[in-house]
This record gives C-alpha cells, structure tokens and sequence, in this order.
C-alpha cells in the first residue's frame, strides 16, 4: 500500500468528486432550499427595496414647516396621490413615501398640536438643528440593489440569510445542484447502538453524527446499513457481489463506510474492493490519525470511502476525503485552508502530516487570537472534535508555539 499524502489525498477527493458533477438543475421551494448549492446566479426581478420607504417612525414631510398634518381620508389620498407642500402624513418604519414628500421627521423630533383649523405639525425643543434634512431617513427605492443585480453567486451554499435575500427578491424558488447521495455502511461486532456499552464493546457514535455532518456538506443519506465484521455480509452492504449496473445508472453513488480500513482478520473493506476490481485512487494517507483511509472507484463507477473506526480518525478523515469529494460534485472549490499561530507545541509524530482539533484563545493583553491544539486528540477521543472551532494541520516533524501553520475550519 502505497499512502498518498494530505494534500494529494484531498486533491484527488475532489477532482474525483468533479467528475461526477450532474448537469442536472433542480428547482426547489425556498422552504427546502436550506444548504443546497446555487446552481446559477440569482438575479433580482425588483429593485431593493422597490419602493421609497421611510427608515423611521414618524411623518413624511412635504416642504419646510411647520406642516398641516393630513388624517383620515386625507392622509389615505395623500399616501396614493402625493403630498402638497407644507402637509406632512404619519409613516411607519417600511411604511410607503408618498410622491412630494422631502425627508421624514422621525417621532421624537416632532410634536403635533392641535390648532382652531388643523392640526399643525412642528419640530420639537430636542429636534437636532435642520432637521429635517433633505432625504434624510429616507430609503430610495433600488438603495441596496437596482432591478437585474446578482444578489447571489453561482456555487453559493444558503444559509438562512441567503434565503431571506432571495426572498427579499421575490423568489419563490431558486435553482439548486441536487444534493449528493451517500449510503452508509457502519462495520463492528463491538458496536452497541443503545445503552452503557460492557466491556470490550463500544457505543456507536457514527449512526447518531454522520447523517449530520453529510448534511453540513450539502450531502444527504439516502441509506444506512449496519454489518458484522464478515466478509460475505461486508460485501453484500456494498454491493459488490454483483457488478452489472451500466456504469451510467450507478456512477452518481458514493458509499460511505466505517471500520474495516486496517489489515486484522476483522477488516474486510480493503480486501473485498480489491477482489471487486476497484481502481484504488487513495490506498491510505501519511497523516495521524486517520492513515487508513481510503478512496476507491468500483468498475460499475461508484465511489467508495473508506473512513477508520476510531471516531476521531473518521471524523477527520471525513475532512480529508469526503468533504473534498462532495464538494466537487456540487461544483465547489477545494475547501480553503487558512492560517492559524499555534499558541502551544504540537509534538511530531511517525507521519507525514499530523491533524490537531484546536480552540481559539484571545490574548487578553496583546488582543492576539492564537490556536490552541486540544490535548484529546487520540484516535477514539471526540471531546476535543466537539469543543474545537477548527482543525490544525501541522507537519508531523512538529512545530512550536508561534508558528504559523495551515487550519480548516469546521463545517458543521
């Protein structure tokens, strides 16, 4: 077995992950579309706003004052015909700007008073000096984008406020790239699914996370299996007992697996993807933890990760292969590294790369914000995953307090 580095590893995930890019565009419901990936630009139908609204409580004022303040169906006609000079109406945060009106005079600046003929509005003592501006608290229709704007990239992953903004826009649905699908193969006879594990055996802690962190990818699991550590049973979850789909109906499909990576008597996922005639694209990676990990490519076209059992070392390995590999399927870059100053040693290690959970710490007195390497940071340990804000991605010579060394940051 030949490992391929960090770096290589990731690489290869992804472009993998490209070739399997669907033309496909699907149209979805801005109630659904939570994580999905833009499929083209968004571009706005409607200035924003699409119409002059005031910024404040208040009156909209016509000219200079003090000003006859129009109510009732006065103030009705006023709001759709347009203000006279010298009238003002009363406005709402949002509310409409009526055609004539010069500015708004928010509430605390004014005061109304009733006179023998109308009802006069006037400045207040604490109004500012020239208040009101000319404009002021004011929102042009098309201040924040004219009609035919981009309001959202292409390859753009929503979050809720890119929903607001396309609903702001006026969109009922939006173009998306359909969601990767990832079936799941969990492997252990030690794995217990409920309950204080006893002795000698574990409690699963891949059936309750992975379909979180797959979705925090833009992926869904459209499958979950779970298999003792037999070969026939392994091999029958994976679907290599029969390989006669066309290659065009099963190239889309990416399995997932955990366990089963290393070279005991219980480990079979290696051997039985070699016996299907798998291509190998990542037979391994030289980084701590996670080095069993594996990406291979079955001749019918399927896509196989092969993530370790120990959760820490699968869950990074998530972040080696699959988050690289579903992203190029959605049409995404390569997941950015950024740098990060190490506030304490990390040790080397006997490999290549070495991967750190960290927490971020602000120096109070130089207001320096510095990564932390959590101390649980062994293969099964998930404390220091759970409590990190990104992960580190050290040589494994290792390195020393002030360095600078690459990070990723956490997708979920």
């Amino acid at each position: 077995m030949t490992r391929s580095s960090w770096s290589d590893a990731r690489r290869i995930a992804h472009a993998a992950g490209a070739e399997l890019r669907s033309e496909v565009v699907d149209s979805v419901e801005l109630a659904t579309a939570l994580g999905h990936v833009l499929a083209a630009p968004l571009v706005s139908p409607i200035a924003i706003p699409h119409y002059a609204s005031s910024a404040m409580d208040g009156w909209a004022v016509a000219g200079a004052g003090p000003w006859e303040l129009v109510r009732g169906a006065a103030a009705d006609r006023a709001r759709s015909v347009g203000l006279e000079v010298g009238t003002a109406v009363e406005v709402l945060t949002g509310g409409l700007i009526p055609t004539g009106a010069v500015a708004v005079l928010q509430r605390e600046h004014g005061v109304a008073e009733e006179t023998a003929d109308a009802l006069r509005l006037g400045l207040s003592p604490q109004a500012p000096h020239g208040e009101p501006a000319a404009g002021r608290h004011i929102r042009d229709a098309g201040t924040e984008s004219p009609a035919g704007a981009t309001l959202l990239d292409q390859g753009t992953r929503l979050g809720p406020v890119h929903l607001a903004v396309a609903a702001g826009g006026g969109f009922d649905r939006v173009p998306v790239v359909p969601r990767p699908k990832v079936r799941l193969v969990l492997t252990g006879d030690e794995v217990v699914t409920s309950g204080v594990p006893g002795a000698g055996f574990v409690r699963d802690s891949f059936g309750p996370s992975l379909p979180g962190v797959i979705a925090s990818l833009g992926g869904v699991v459209s499958s979950s299996v779970r298999v003792s550590d037999d070969a026939s049973a392994t091999a029958e979850a994976l679907g290599t007992t029969a390989l006669t789909e066309p290659l065009t109906r099963r190239a889309g499909e990416v399995i997932v697996t955990t366990g089963g990576t290393g070279g005991s008597r219980a480990d079979h996922v290696r051997a039985l993807l070699r016996d299907a005639g798998a291509e190998f694209l990542v037979d391994g990676v030289e980084v701590r933890p996670g080095g069993p990990a594996l990406l291979a490519r079955l001749p019918d076209g399927r896509l196989v990760v092969g993530l370790p059992g120990n959760p820490l070392a699968a869950l990074l390995s998530v972040l080696t292969l699959v988050q690289p590999l579903l992203a190029g399927m959605q049409g995404l870059g390569l997941p950015t590294l950024r740098p990060a100053v190490l506030a304490s040693t990390v040790d080397p290690t006997r490999s290549e790369t070495v991967l750190r959970p960290y927490r971020a710490v602000l120096d109070p007195e130089t207001a320096v914000v510095t990564a932390e390497p959590s101390p649980w940071h062994g293969a099964a340990m998930l404390r220091g995953l759970a409590d990190a804000d990104g992960v580190l991605v050290c040589p494994g010579t290792g390195a020393a307090a002030g360095t600078v060394v690459p990070s990723l940051e956490l997708p979920w």
